[in-house]
């Protein structure tokens, strides 16, 4: 062992490691990268993760930097869960449900723990956490929350910011705050503290002064976008101030959540599905564009091409015999309410079914769990997509998370198979037709040089096609390594600033996962690249997406 993981190992509860094999082990996560960390720290508690943080923050005071990266179950694609410093895993440990209140449905619970168990144990209850990510049943709710997390509930529901009412944060020197929304006058005590927070506070609030008209730009004309910072909603009118939004989607690299209280909605399991087949993208942009604009929101809005068809019917023949045939339509929508109340369920449905026939759609309309099972086979066969290999060709995620305004869907889509015959590569559309967040992944060998090059130029050409239809690059994966170096074209130069000047004040020795979010170049990331892209971590659970 090191001197550092000695030093740790005396000071902390939980378990330190340098061993090459747990070292390799998390050398890699769900993205195309791969770094070796030094040391492998899995923290007992609050209290271990406070310990490690000031640890850091003392060396840096002497010129010495190691870095820390927070890691739930490693399933994120876009590479923050890596590291070249310390990583912190959270799910051995901090894996538990502190607390839940019956009458309002809030559960607090630590980063660790596995979001499909907090799901079922929320369902005992007749609750459920909406904005669950496709991989809800292999991932962490620290993860989730790290991301700003959504899925198929989202375009009814919202992320995962919209459902944290609190968080505990271990900052850079080791203190622990508690972010929620403070009234005026709790704001003015926290400007008043003489520690790191009043430090953060002050910092804060007068940044948020400072650049209130460069902020004007920072919102997206569209429905849900993780890119960046959420400086948004920070500072309302009324004086009151939450440094929540911060946290949420910031990958670690503001602070370290030890624990979250989250609010949670009535779960009901009788839902009505509906399946509908489009021979063109505009028919089906149509349809979706009137779901929207009704009062009763669908609970899921979801999309599959006929390429993603025809790609799974390829690998797979009998996977969706019996659920859909060749020939398939150009879009398959399957669209879900799942009002808590029959009354408003009844009136969902029948706007539908409105919307349907006013379009002159085609429609199958299921209520039976077991039968709309087997539909939503059609849109879970992404999943064949994803873990599927052609020879040394593996779908590479590094396209797969761009959103554009709704009424730029069609265009969206066309474009983007104009750039997958450009580039020579087959390509397979899937996502969140709802919100117009795509997800595709490209089949690439990545040991080979001449498809490397094809990945950069695809991630380059596909993210600048994204940014001029006024889209963001990421709707719910957020940016991590992989965005990271088109995260100012985004927003411009003015308001990525901004962003720069929150890392810092959160941030100044550029201990919380650097590399990440801010100061990364594409030259940067190249580097990093794996030449062996697996799926290992994820097959034991079957990769979703």
């Amino acid at each position: 062992m090191s001197k550092i993981a000695h030093y740790l190992q005396e000071h902390l509860t939980g378990e330190v490691m340098t061993g090459a094999d747990a070292r390799r082990y998390f050398a890699t996560d769900g993205s195309i990268f791969t770094i070796t960390p030094s040391v492998v720290v899995y923290p007992q508690n609050e209290n271990d993760v406070r310990k490690t943080a000031r640890f850091t923050w003392q060396l840096a005071e002497r010129g010495r930097i190691i870095p820390m990266t927070a890691r739930g179950a490693g399933t994120d694609q876009s590479g923050a869960a890596l590291g070249n410093g310390i990583i912190m895993v959270f799910p051995a440990h901090m894996n538990r449900i502190v607390e839940y209140d019956s009458k309002t449905g809030v559960v607090v619970a630590e980063p660790g723990i596995n979001y499909g168990r907090l799901q079922q144990t929320l369902h005992t209850h007749g609750r459920f956490l909406p904005p669950f990510p496709a991989s809800y049943e292999y991932s962490t709710i620290g993860g989730a929350i790290g991301n700003n997390a959504g899925g198929e509930k989202t375009v009814k529901y919202g992320s995962t910011l919209d459902f944290i009412r609190s968080l505990r944060v271990v900052l850079a020197n080791g203190e622990v705050i508690e972010t929620y929304r403070l009234s005026k006058k709790e704001l003015g005590k926290k400007l008043g503290l003489s520690t790191f927070e009043g430090e953060v506070y002050r910092a804060i609030d007068t940044l948020l002064e400072d650049s209130k008209t460069v902020l004007e730009d920072l919102n997206l004309a569209v429905t849900k976008n993780v890119a960046g910072y959420d400086l948004y909603d920070i500072k309302r009118k009324d004086g009151t101030f939450d440094l929540t939004p911060l946290f949420v989607g910031s990958q670690g690299t503001l602070g370290i959540i030890s624990e979250a209280t989250i609010e949670t909605e009535i779960y009901n399991p009788q839902t009505t599905l509906f399946v509908a087949k489009f021979a063109t993208i505009e028919d089906a942009q149509a349809v979706v564009m009137s779901l929207r604009a009704k009062g009763n929101m669908p609970s899921a809005i979801e999309m599959v091409d006929g390429k993603m068809l025809e790609m799974v019917s390829t690998i797979n023949p009998n996977q969706l015999k019996g659920v859909i045939e060749a020939p398939f339509p150009a879009v398959t929508l399957l669209v879900e309410c799942d009002d808590a109340s029959e009354r408003d369920q009844k009136k969902t449905v029948k706007q539908i079914r409105k919307v349907f026939e006013q379009h002159k759609t085609g429609f199958v309309e299921e209520t039976d769990p077991k039968l709309q099972e087997k539909l939503w086979k059609i849109r879970h066969a992404s999943a064949a997509v994803v873990s599927h290999a052609n020879g040394n060709k593996k779908a590479i995620p590094i396209i797969e998370d761009g959103v554009v305004p709704l009424a730029r869907f069609q265009e969206y889509i066309t474009a983007v198979y104009e750039l997958f015959e450009k580039n020579h590569v087959d390509v397979a559309l899937w996502g969140h037709a709802g919100d117009a967040n795509l997800h595709m992944q490209p089949f690439l060998d990545l040991s080979q040089v001449g498809d490397r090059q094809v990945a950069f130029r695809l991630m380059d050409e596909y993210y600048n096609l994204v940014l001029s239809l006024g889209g963001s690059t990421s709707g719910e994966h957020n940016d991590g390594r992989l965005r990271a170096p088109y995260l100012e074209k985004v927003y411009g130069p003015a308001v990525y600033e901004v962003f720069d000047k929150v890392k810092k004040i959160f941030d100044p020795y550029g201990t919380l996962n650097p590399g990440v979010k801010m100061g990364v170049s594409l030259d940067d990331i190249k580097q990093l690249v794996r030449t062996d892209f697996t799926l290992d971590h994820l097959y034991d659970h079957l990769p979703r997406s």
